[in-house]
Formats: structure tokens, C-alpha cells, sequence
């Protein structure tokens, strides 16, 4: 069975890649458009009440199959394929190709070449922006937003250590769906994290436990390693050492860091098990 979350196929409508895969009433090709907003829902309905799956950051983009003629498209997101209902007020046609990312937690866009004026967006770590010329401590976007330089950084800007990035967005509220700086869930936070450090990932925590790195043996769990991902059943965290680990989590509702021991002791007490731990590289 196609995993619906990455299946861009319902029974009225399914994307033209899927013809023959799978039954729809009919077949779409799909338009690519970019994600305009700083921050976009991807919902599970067509509905600004209905559950968020995930978000789409600005310079993303969106391939729409599907529209309800009440204010929402239906698409697959192109960077890590999820398939949900986003709002058409938050795409655009694509433009010029991003230069820039934004590399801090979340910085300000300014109207003009000072950090008195009141910032007009604010837009999280990952969004992309088509920078055009620089003006002092400012790059100047095709929108003509001022961001700080030292916010931004090439799309081919790598970190060196996700987990240092992780650990950045410790005290970040926790939010279901979430992948900001504004709040995050505990696969976004791994997903934003590995993102800035150039490695792709999955969007949920099952996706992730499947796709990512190799189990770890018996032998190996008793020295856990910096970067290991710690797995239970929809939930996931990052070791940061041998006694501690950071996740987002809906026990302190925030990002926080806590004992490894500690922190498998209660979620076991909650009812569930370690289902697995993966070691990257």
C-alpha cells in the first residue's frame, strides 16, 4: 500500500506519474508554484480547523494537483514529497531561483538599509530568498527586503554538527506539525537540523526510523554516540552525549534536553518501548 502521506493520488484526482499505480477519476500533471509566505500549513483538509501535517517554508516548492475553489490547493511539497492542503494565498508563481537561505534561528526582513524600520516579515531558519545585490551589513531580495547578511548564507551553506543546530532551538514551543524556530515537532526538529547540515530526511519520525542511518546492535546501544537518533513509536530524539539527549517533545511542551535514562524511563512508563536506535554515517 502507497503511503497516502507521500501518495499524491485521492479518488476524484491523482497526480499523472501515478496512471496506472493507482484508481482516480482522473490524472493531473500538476503545476509547480513557490511557497510565498514565511511559513505555510500543510493540512490534512481543506479546512484552516483541520490538523496541520507539516509546514512549507518560504522558497519552497509546491507541485498543486488539485484545487476546492474555497481558498485551498492540493499538492505534494518537492522537498521531502508530503502531500497535503495548503493555503492558495501561500503560493506565488515561481520566480527567480533562490541564491540564499536563511541560516540563524529566524531573522527580520526590514523595507529599507536599517534595523529602526519595522520589519515587514520574519522568516525561520531554511526559508529561501533570491537575493540581488548587497547593501552593507544588508542583502536586498528580489522582493526587496533587507535581511541582515549575517543571517543568510548560500543554499550551499552546510553545518557542521546537526546536532549543535538542534540543541539551538532548545526552549522552542512544542508544536505538532511544526518545523520553526516559532514551534517545531520532534521530526521537524530532526528534520530541520540533518537539513542544515546538508543531509535530506524523511518528514516523520517513522520515515525517518526506516530511511535513516543503520540499527545499532545490542552492543553498541550501551555507548551511544553523538547524532544517534533514538526512536519510539511516533516519537524520535537526538543523543547529544553519553548521558543526554534533546527532543521536541509534548512532555515539557517545548525542545528541551534531558537524561537519556531519564527520558526512556518515563516514555516507557507512558507505555512505550525504544523501537530503535540508528547511528548515521
Amino acid at each position: 500500500m502507497d503511503d497516502p502521506r507521500l501518495t499524491p493520488a485521492r479518488p476524484e484526482v491523482a497526480a499523472k506519474y501515478l496512471e496506472g499505480k493507482v484508481k482516480a477519476a482522473r490524472f493531473v500533471a500538476g503545476e509547480v508554484f513557490c511557497v510565498s509566505q514565511s511559513i505555510a500549513p500543510l493540512r490534512e483538509a481543506p479546512a484552516s480547523d483541520a490538523m496541520l501535517l507539516t509546514q512549507a517554508l518560504k522558497g519552497e516548492r509546491v507541485t498543486v494537483y488539485d484545487r476546492d475553489g474555497e481558498g485551498f490547493a492540493w499538492g505534494q511539497l518537492n522537498d521531502d514529497g508530503y502531500v497535503g492542503w495548503i493555503p492558495d494565498a501561500a503560493l506565488a508563481k515561481p520566480g527567480a531561483e533562490p541564491t540564499h537561505k536563511v541560516t540563524a534561528l529566524r531573522t527580520f526582513a526590514f523595507p529599507g538599509p536599517s534595523i529602526k524600520l519595522p520589519p515587514v516579515e520574519t522568516l525561520p531558519m531554511g526559508a529561501r530568498v533570491t537575493v540581488t545585490r548587497e547593501d552593507g551589513a544588508f542583502a536586498v531580495t528580489r522582493d526587496g527586503w533587507y535581511l541582515p547578511r549575517r543571517h543568510l548564507g548560500g543554499l550551499d551553506t552546510v553545518e557542521d554538527d546537526f546536532v549543535a543546530v538542534a540543541e539551538r532551538f532548545v526552549g522552542t514551543p512544542y508544536l505538532w506539525g511544526g518545523k520553526s524556530s516559532l514551534g517545531i515537532d520532534c521530526s521537524g526538529l530532526v528534520q530541520i537540523s540533518l537539513n542544515a547540515a546538508g543531509t535530506g530526511c524523511p518528514r516523520d519520525s517513522d520515515m525517518q526510523q526506516d530511511g535513516l542511518g543503520r540499527a545499532l546492535d545490542a552492543t553498541e546501544m550501551k555507548r551511544l554516540h553523538r547524532g544517534d537518533l533514538i526512536f519510539w513509536k511516533g516519537h524520535v530524539a537526538i543523543v547529544r552525549d553519553a548521558d543526554t539527549i534533546v527532543h521536541a517533545n509534548a512532555h515539557h511542551m517545548a525542545t528541551a534536553v534531558e537524561n537519556t535514562r531519564e527520558a526512556i524511563a518515563r516514555i516507557k512508563a507512558a507505555g512505550s518501548e525504544v523501537t530503535a536506535i540508528k547511528r548515521l554515517g
